[in-house]
């Protein structure tokens, strides 16, 4: 076959991405480069709107990782991202964002950040180069697949229109934040086609708990504590040292959000957050501190004594939960009492009964079955031609950097193989399934 055929053939690829998130722009850049006619459809009024509040509006890019490490912070299908990460890891995507125009910083646990602190700058440049591959972005929602005789994608049918397709990737992302259209389309688009559903529920995200401490402390940030996550076995399943937060409805910030990802079926499991007030002493240098603290307060009460331990508002409740009253002189305080408040100052203990709705989740875990999916192209093994990108998966990960990672690793994967499917000879017939 000559150059010149060859690249008719190339040109003539359709490649329709369903989703204008961080999966879908990488997807569609990617089919794009590999020489692929690409339409993007995006109902919002701009693309990467899930992306722009990521990090608190500052964007989380990646993790300065490679292939391993990155495995070892998913909590869910590690094995099925193997080849994807293999191919793409947090520094390929760092480099790729510096191609861009997006100068990055790594920071804390090899967070990488726009230097910029702007999650806008990400998404511009993303846009821009959309825009010099001639990708075209039709504001459409998806709504079905139409597939050929043979069983393969052969058009994509939107509220608006219908596109003939040679290869569709769906990057719809999953159910968290609904606001930014994540509203669940492509969940139903791939079980109408008989894909599996893997029920979606939230991942990194705030928990709730039935213990009156919480609302009592309600506003509350602890900076610079350790927490514990305990089965209902009493085995320690997940700890990190950091920042927390107590809500009316139980516990978020940092730190809860990172060890929601390794709590699954509240139904069926219970869960108990233990939390260390005081990491940077061990149990000895603790009895020091107290017995000084005694000594130098032993006429005071003990409420007076909790309060240079511990902030304001948690005072009242060391107090209640010591037993002991707070109106109590320090130099009275018994053996006993004082190794009950020894205890709760390295493990504070929370009961959690579950977990907020998914909406308020940072990520979605669950999704279409990676059982189902070519790990290498990301390409389903039921319908020929259909690819899946990003959140839609059933794999997510741990805080840090690591989701993002699989929507640009996937992406990548499922554009460079989707742009290398059907042939124009094929086309025609397609085209006439399609009508």
């Amino acid at each position: 076959m000559n150059t010149e055929s060859l690249e008719r053939r190339t040109m003539n690829r359709r490649v329709t991405v369903i989703g204008g998130g961080a999966a879908g722009m990488m997807a569609a850049i990617t089919a794009a480069e590999n020489g692929a006619s690409v339409t993007l459809l995006e109902p919002n009024e701009r693309l990467g709107k899930k992306l722009n509040i990521t990090g608190k509006g500052r964007c989380n890019v990646t993790n300065n990782a490679g292939c391993e490490e990155l495995l070892a912070h998913v909590v869910r299908n590690g094995r099925f991202l193997y080849s994807a990460f293999s191919r793409f890891d947090g520094r390929d995507t760092m480099a790729f964002f510096e191609s861009l125009g997006v100068p990055l910083k790594t920071e804390r646990g090899n967070r990488v950040f726009p230097v910029s602190d702007r999650s806008f700058d990400v998404s511009a440049a993303l846009e821009r180069r959309l825009r010099a591959l001639r990708v075209q972005w039709k504001s459409d929602r998806a709504s079905a697949l139409t597939l050929d005789e043979s069983g393969a994608v052969c058009a994509v049918v939107g509220e608006r229109g219908k596109y003939p397709s040679d290869a569709v990737i769906l990057a719809t992302g999953g159910v968290s934040y609904p606001a930014t259209g994540s509203t669940g389309d492509g969940y139903r688009i791939a079980k109408s086609v008989g894909h599996t559903l893997i029920p979606p529920v939230g991942s990194l995200v705030p928990l709730t708990s039935d213990d009156p401490c919480c609302p009592a402390m309600q506003g509350l940030a602890l900076k610079n504590v350790r927490v514990s996550v305990y089965n209902q076995k009493g085995k320690e399943i997940w700890q990190d040292f950091g920042e927390m937060l107590f809500t009316h409805f139980g516990l978020s910030g940092p730190l809860i959000l990172s060890a929601s990802a390794q709590m699954r079926e509240f139904d069926k499991n219970r869960y108990v957050v233990r939390i260390d007030l005081k990491p940077a002493l061990d149990e000895k240098k603790l009895e020091a501190r107290l017995l000084r603290d005694i000594e130098e307060r032993k006429n005071q009460n003990f409420s007076s004594l909790a309060a240079g331990l511990v902030p304001s508002s948690m005072v009242p409740v060391l107090v209640e939960r010591c037993g002991v009253s707070g109106e109590k002189k320090v130099n009275t305080l018994t053996r006993e009492e004082r190794r009950r408040l020894e205890t709760l100052l390295k493990c504070f203990e929370i009961s959690v009964t579950g977990a907020r709705p998914v909406e308020e989740a940072i990520v979605t875990s669950g999704g279409i079955k990676t059982g189902e999916i070519n790990p290498t192209t990301m390409e389903s093994k039921i319908v020929k031609g259909l690819y899946f990108a990003g959140e839609i998966l059933d794999a997510d990960a741990c805080t840090g950097g690591f989701n993002l990672q699989i929507a640009w690793a996937t992406g990548r994967a499922a554009g460079a193989a989707a742009a290398q499917t059907a042939p124009a000879e094929n086309n025609q017939r397609k085209d006439s399934s399609a009508t």
